[in-house]
C-alpha cells in the first residue's frame, strides 16, 4: 500500500470533513505539525474538534485555525501561550475540555490500543472530576477517563522510512506517538524519509502499522519563549 505522498493537501485528500475529531501531536511548539495544520486551514474544514497538548501560538500551530474560527473544541491541558485561545474561550466561542497532561496522553495511548476507558486518580476532588464516575479502588477514589478515539491523527517526527516506522527526536516523542494511535487514520509528516530497513528496530519509536500516509517536507524551528541576559 502507498504512504508516501507529495503533498500535505495530498496526503489528507479524502479524509477531511466538517465536524470531525483531530488529534495532534506536539508539545509547546515542537513536533507540531504544522504543514498538515496549514493544509487543513487552507482546505477550509470546519467546525473541529482538536485533542492537542496546547494550541500552539496565535500565528503558528493550531493557533492558525482558530484564527480563521474553524475549531470548534478543544481538548487541551496548556494554553498559556495563545492570545487568541484565551479570548475565544472566554468569550464563549470556544468549547475546552481540560485534562491533565499524563491524562490525555493516556486517552489517546488507550484508544490507540482499543481500551474504551480507564480509572485514574488524577483530577479526584477537582473540577476534573465533575460529572464522571468515580469508583473506589483498594479504599481510594478514582475517576473514569474515556480513550479519545479520532477521525484523524496528524503528526510530526524525525525520521521514517516508506512503510511508515517513525523516529521522533527528544520533546516531539511526548505526544505525538500516542496522537498517532488514536486516530482511525494518521498522517505523518517528517524530516526525512530513507530507504525501508536502513532504520535501527531498537529506534523506532512509532512502527509503521499505525501510520496510514506520510510526506516529506521543509520545517520551521520555534520555541516559544526567548529569554537572555546580559553576558
Amino acid at each position: 500500500m502507498k504512504k508516501v505522498y507529495g503533498s500535505a493537501s495530498e496526503a489528507l485528500d479524502g479524509v477531511l470533513h466538517d465536524g470531525m475529531t483531530i488529534a495532534a501531536g506536539g508539545f509547546g511548539l515542537c513536533g507540531i505539525p504544522e504543514l498538515l495544520l496549514s493544509a487543513i486551514r487552507d482546505a477550509g474544514t470546519k467546525d473541529l474538534t482538536f485533542a492537542s497538548n496546547n494550541a500552539g501560538v496565535d500565528d503558528f500551530g493550531i493557533g492558525i485555525l482558530l484564527q480563521t474560527r474553524q475549531v470548534k473544541k478543544m481538548i487541551s491541558s496548556y494554553v498559556g501561550e495563545n492570545a487568541e485561545f484565551m479570548r475565544q474561550y472566554l468569550s464563549g466561542e470556544l468549547e475546552l475540555e481540560f485534562n491533565p497532561q499524563g491524562t490525555l496522553a493516556e486517552r489517546m495511548r488507550a484508544a490507540g490500543c482499543g481500551i474504551p476507558g480507564f480509572y485514574t486518580k488524577t483530577g479526584v476532588g477537582t473540577v476534573i472530576a465533575e460529572g464522571k464516575e468515580h469508583k473506589d479502588f483498594d479504599g481510594e477514589t478514582y475517576i473514569l477517563e474515556r480513550g479519545i478515539f479520532a477521525d484523524l491523527s496528524i503528526v510530526k517526527a524525525w525520521k521514517a522510512d516508506a512503510t511508515g516506522n517513525l523516529v521522533f527526536r527528544k520533546t516531539a516523542r511526548n505526544f505525538n506517538p500516542p496522537a498517532a494511535m488514536c486516530g482511525k487514520v494518521c498522517v505523518a509528516e517528517v524530516e526525512e524519509i530513507v530507504p525501508t530497513g536502513s532504520l535501527d528496530p531498537d529506534s523506532i519509536h512509532l512502527p509503521g502499522i499505525y501510520v496510514h500516509r506520510l510526506i516529506q517536507g521543509e520545517h520551521e524551528k520555534r520555541i516559544e519563549q526567548r529569554t537572555t541576559r546580559a553576558a
